[in-house]
């Protein structure tokens, strides 16, 4: 489960680091053509094999809004879950909780909008009504026995409204913890989020919400989303949400692209000196996995070049002439 974050400072080498997979859910559901279950659950034991133990599965979503994850119930039933593995779900409400239980999740993540207008467009719905439905949620998944982590969206910038103040991020956040969450997860939906406002985020949330863990959730829409990173770190955060393949993107955002890659958050932490308790090479692997699945080139790099001290036999190099 995610741990509170102390907010000590930065981050000291040789820490484990909590990363996140989120390609099967945030990554699956913008995909046009459906991807069959049983690909879905090869994807998933691929990315467990590899050494990850935290994975958002799925979303218990109207299939209607998000027809890609119809079969979330069937997933889950049917991936091999190692040993201290955390299982989670997004959910949008009462319902989607119901749902989440009865599969056997260990924990769930909300979703409210830190902008009004994408609040409605995702969920069709304003924030304080939102928070207010999430009362019964926090209730029902308390007595189920699942955490529960709430999810902010467009933390860092909204594309119908623009600069998002950290004061109202950090509003939520105390609401969430005035819920029971133990942490929050803060999204960076259409990827507008850069060092500054990655800072003036975590920083506000620490002041309104003392104890509460904080986990950070980056696209790479102009490039900088590994740039965050290094920034929460500085920060002193430890968990952090990745796609495999760099999949992903919000179907109810304009302009929303894919979450930073998942190897490349990894080879960029195990480079640094942190411990992930992943195999990059198997991870490696699972990337090559969903691309072939998927039908199409994903725009992670590592899956491209492979880890920086690769060897490459010299005789099946061309050399230069003259």
């Amino acid at each position: 489960m995610p741990q509170e974050d102390p907010g000590a400072g930065p981050v000291p080498e040789g820490s484990r680091i909590t990363v996140c997979e989120v390609g099967p859910r945030d990554g699956f559901q913008i995909e046009a053509a459906f991807i069959p279950t049983a690909k879905k659950i090869e994807i998933a034991n691929a990315l467990f094999a590899s050494g990850i133990r935290h994975m958002q599965v799925t979303s218990f979503v109207s299939p209607r809004a998000v027809p890609q994850l119809a079969d979330a119930e069937e997933v889950l039933a049917g991936i091999d879950r190692p040993e201290g593995a955390v299982v989670s779900a997004l959910i949008p409400n009462l319902r989607g909780a119901e749902r989440a239980a009865a599969c056997g999740v260990d924990a769930v993540h909300t979703v409210v909008s830190a902008s009004e207008t994408h609040n409605l467009k995702n969920v069709n719905r304003a924030i304080d009504a939102s928070l207010k439905d999430f009362e019964a949620v926090f209730a029902l998944l308390d007595r189920a026995g699942v955490a529960v982590e709430g999810g902010i969206a467009t933390a860092f910038g909204c594309p119908f409204e623009g600069v998002v103040p950290p004061g109202q991020v950090a509003r939520i956040a105390k609401r969430y913890q005035e819920l029971g969450a133990r942490s929050v997860g803060l999204g960076d939906t259409t990827g507008m989020a850069t060092p500054a406002t990655v800072r003036a985020a975590v920083r506000a949330i620490r002041d309104e919400a003392p104890g509460l863990g904080i986990k950070l959730h980056f696209h790479n829409t102009r490039g900088v989303g590994l740039a965050c990173v290094m920034t929460g770190l500085a920060e002193g955060v430890t968990e952090y949400d990745a796609a495999v393949g760099g999949l992903g993107g919000c179907p109810f955002a304009a302009g929303a692209t894919g979450n930073i890659c998942t190897e490349d958050l990894v080879y960029l932490l195990n480079e640094s000196g942190y411990d992930t308790g992943i195999d990059l090479e198997k991870l490696i692997a699972a990337a090559k996995l969903t691309q072939e699945i998927i039908g199409r080139e994903l725009p992670g790099q590592v899956i491209k070049s492979g880890p920086r001290l690769r060897r490459y036999d010299p005789g099946l190099t061309a050399t230069a002439a003259g």
